[in-house]
């Protein structure tokens, strides 16, 4: 048993079950490249390996990730979460001391934590909210385009402060902004679900973002972007709001762009915020040069389509940048499949695609999925599940994990080839360190080797494990 023991560490590693602890003989191990693995076939989950990984001369049959930090393409804005209402009011319920172990285990940038570096959040009420409201909600029949009733006091009871937790945890942290519909009273059908925002409130609307950041910044909380609609083309939800490409560009070419730069509001402004499918709409506004050069980028889910075409959109106009801002695990959530589905297509694909940066869906739930609107999503998966003050991590914290420790904002990618069932992705950081992430797509075990600047490592994964190499 000794010797079998002996055997399986040098392939694969030891671990135990909790992210960093070690025995005396671990913090003896010396080794250049360093070793985050999660297999669920085996139980290990987002595990430091006590293993001695050294570049050499030595070579073998295996297959080959070679890593050329002389070639970069984009910089690395962050990895993280949206951080709906709904996952504010069950942070805010918690007890001080279990909200904070919480929240620093996600948000801090030590040794200890998986430091995740970018929010995105519902500029009013989404499907993931307790209810539905805006920030400038009236009776029926009546209108404010001076915007002299809008109020973010919706939001003073658990996302303002959850948010000011968290920024007083990691200051840097970037936030974006997405708006799930306009206040009732500015659609074509005065309702929360569907309809469209009227032209003759365009100019109302773009006072309401500008608001927006401004009431936010008074409150500590700087709003990095915003994008113009969460999934426009997809007005059944609860909220929703129908937008089509053209009443963006002119929303943003006559409204938004103007009232932006009046303000001096420097929030970039991202369009789309949907499908893959549809990459026809953010190639529209792009098109449109009054539209465009108040454009920072676009944003993109993947509910449809494939994550290989973002790159068309990244060819046509280099110059504006890419962001991946939404993907749900549905409930109750498989973790060997999901953990490999959402590392391989986004963690890998997106910024391999471009992104800037990969944003799992919605960071906290309860155990029935809750809260959410009515007609909103209920069966999304949190990051984390919280019941009352127990936290279960879920599928997407270590998909996010995996990312976010390593890869800091100010991190940029860099090239690495893609041998057969080795999906992976390089970047380089801030501080010179390379970060390696890579999957085991093939049905058993793979060694593999990962080479650079002309010397080689080998390593091991079990099927569907993932490793980051941090060297």
């Amino acid at each position: 048993m000794n010797l079998l023991f002996s055997l399986l560490i040098l392939l694969f590693g030891y671990s135990d079950n909790s992210h960093e602890s070690q025995s005396p003989s671990d913090q003896k191990t010396k080794t250049e490249v360093e070793a985050w693995v999660s297999n669920p076939a085996g139980n290990v989950l987002f595990q430091k390996q006590y293993i001695s990984l050294k570049f050499g001369k030595e070579t073998n049959q295996h297959p080959t990730i070679s890593v050329d930090a002389s070639k970069i393409f984009q910089t690395i804005d962050g990895f993280g979460n949206c951080l709906t209402g709904g996952s504010a009011t069950l942070l805010n319920r918690m007890d001080k001391a279990s909200r904070a172990q919480i929240l620093k285990e996600l948000f801090a940038t030590d040794a200890n934590n998986i430091g995740i570096s970018y929010l995105r959040i519902s500029i009013g009420a989404s499907d993931l909210s307790d209810r539905v409201f805006s920030y400038n909600d009236l009776p029926a029949g009546e209108t404010d385009v001076e915007m002299n009733k809008f109020s973010i006091e919706p939001e003073k009871a658990d996302l303002i402060p959850v948010l000011k937790e968290i920024l007083a945890i990691n200051p840097t942290i970037q936030i974006m902004g997405s708006p799930w519909s306009a206040p009732t009273w500015m659609k074509t059908n005065n309702a929360s679900k569907g309809g469209s925002l009227k032209p003759e409130y365009f100019d109302a609307y773009a006072k309401y973002f500008v608001k927006y950041i401004q009431a936010m910044k008074t409150e500590g909380i700087i709003i990095d972007a915003i994008t113009i609609q969460n999934e426009p083309l997809h007005p059944g939800n609860n909220p929703s709001m129908y937008m089509t490409a053209a009443d963006q560009a002119e929303f943003i070419r006559k409204s938004l762009g103007p009232a932006f730069s009046a303000a001096k509001i420097k929030a970039k402004i991202i369009v789309y915020d949907h499908n893959a499918d549809r990459i026809d709409y953010p190639l529209e506004i792009l098109n449109d040069p009054e539209a465009a050069k108040y454009v920072d980028g676009s944003a993109f889910h993947l509910y449809g389509g494939k994550i290989e075409d973002l790159s068309k959109v990244h060819e046509a106009f280099p110059d504006k940048h890419l962001y991946f801002t939404e993907q749900w695990v549905g409930a109750p959530g498989n973790m060997a499949g999901d953990l490999a589905w959402h590392v391989r297509t986004l963690i890998i694909g997106a910024t391999r695609n471009w992104c800037r940066n990969v944003l799992e869906w919605n960071l906290a739930a309860d155990p029935a999925s809750d809260p959410h609107t009515d007609g909103g999503c209920d069966r999304c998966l949190g990051t984390i599940t919280i019941d009352g003050n127990a936290v279960t991590r879920n599928p997407a914290y270590y998909v996010i994990a995996h990312a976010s420790k390593f890869a800091r904002p100010g991190s940029v990618r860099i090239d690495s080839n893609m041998p057969e069932n080795l999906p992976n992705v390089a970047f380089q950081t801030p501080e010179g360190k390379r970060v390696l992430i890579v999957l085991n797509d093939h049905k058993t075990a793979r060694q593999f080797n990962i080479q650079f600047n002309g010397k080689t490592v080998a390593t091991s994964l079990e099927s569907g494990a993932v490793g980051t190499y941090v060297w």
